[in-house]
């Protein structure tokens, strides 16, 4: 069970952020982004000891879960199954663009193989494995409900084994060919929406292409007729094992009341999952950016919040998500070192 954020302190907090030497509200999602965090860290705070206290983030933790996908067999992508192995491999030989932003923005990475068809044999890629790839859910469910329950208990201990570690903000990204399909599938479930607002280009597939995933969408929801208040039968039933994954990690990063960036497309269909299963863990997610995949800003929308970014990406990989601790970190900093009015003998303008 994951409990709401206490709010006893939002009054103190949004006051301290209005007294800072600016006018009210000039930092924009800075502003609110600084009081979504404080709120975080200082559960179970009094005021008292909260007037004295800085807030940073600490060891920040990046997991890149990857899976492979049945669907993928019916030429979903560009790419074919065995790419997501091979890029397995790039992400922990560190050439991936996740692992560039990672060495560059401090984050501490994870990969994660969570049933990808050939394993790499390579230390540091985590075992997580569910099966060697998921079945084509258009046919049948993608999985067992055994096989989400044990992504979910995988997903938990490796956040368990970050904060012990001293991770006090989490980022979850994903690698897997064809799993843009099967976001589009969870989307769709949840949202009601018809695949053709779904359905996008993913790896940046033709329109011939794009028209197949949207047909393959549409037999999976006629198939599994999935209820949106349901949303594990919606997980085993057209989802991924990286993407079990990350709506474990989320669940386990909410419940131990540490923050959660979003990453896009993939990310946000697990976010939906998450909160649907879940509601109190929406309060511990911070949205990194707007992707260019369609059906992402209807995803943002169907959720009713608003990125921190919009950069026109469409990688995955968890690389808009790295991209705004530095946002992330200066809010706090913001909130931290920024003096008062009264602090810095500035006169306050009220309008």
């Amino acid at each position: 069970m994951i409990s709401p954020l206490d709010l006893t302190h939002s009054n103190y907090i949004q006051q301290k952020m209005d007294m800072k030497t600016k006018p009210k509200g000039s930092l924009g999602k800075l502003e609110a982004l600084a009081k979504q965090l404080v709120l975080i860290y200082a559960q179970g705070i009094g005021e008292r000891s909260l007037s004295s206290m800085q807030f940073a983030i600490k060891e920040p933790s990046i997991s890149v879960f990857a899976g492979d996908h049945g669907i993928a067999k019916e030429g979903v992508s560009i790419a074919p199954s065995e790419v997501t192995g091979q890029m397995v491999a790039n992400f922990a030989s560190g050439g991936a663009a996740i692992c560039v932003l990672a060495r560059q923005l401090g984050w501490h990475l994870n990969v994660v193989d969570c049933g990808i068809l050939t394993p790499v044999p390579m230390s540091n890629v985590v075992d997580s494995r569910l099966g060697t790839i998921t079945a084509p859910f258009h046919q049948r469910c993608a999985m067992s409900l055994a096989q989400v329950e044990a992504g979910f208990v995988s997903a938990k201990r490796l956040v368990e084994s970050d904060i012990q570690r001293g991770s006090n903000l989490f980022a979850f990204g994903e690698m897997g060919i064809g799993n843009t399909t099967s976001a589009a599938a969870i989307f769709s479930a949840m949202s009601g929406l018809p695949p053709s607002q779904t359905v996008g280009q993913g790896t940046g597939v033709c329109q011939e292409v794009v028209d197949k995933k949207q047909r393959l969408v549409e037999q999976a929801l006629a198939k599994h007729k999935l209820d949106s208040t349901k949303p594990e039968e919606v997980l085993l039933s057209v989802g991924g094992f990286e993407i079990v994954h990350i709506v474990g990690a989320i669940l386990a990063a909410a419940e131990a009341k540490k923050p959660v960036v979003i990453d896009g497309y993939i990310a946000t269909a697990a976010a939906i999952l998450a909160i649907a299963m879940e509601p109190h863990c929406k309060q511990y997610m911070i949205f990194a950016h707007c992707s260019n995949e369609q059906g992402h800003r209807k995803m943002l929308d169907y959720l009713e919040v608003e990125p921190l970014l919009h950069l026109d990406m469409r990688l995955g990989e968890g690389s808009g998500a790295a991209l705004a601790l530095p946002i992330i970190q200066s809010s706090l900093a913001i909130y931290n070192e920024m003096a008062s009015f009264s602090d810095a003998q500035v006169t306050q303008v009220v309008k």
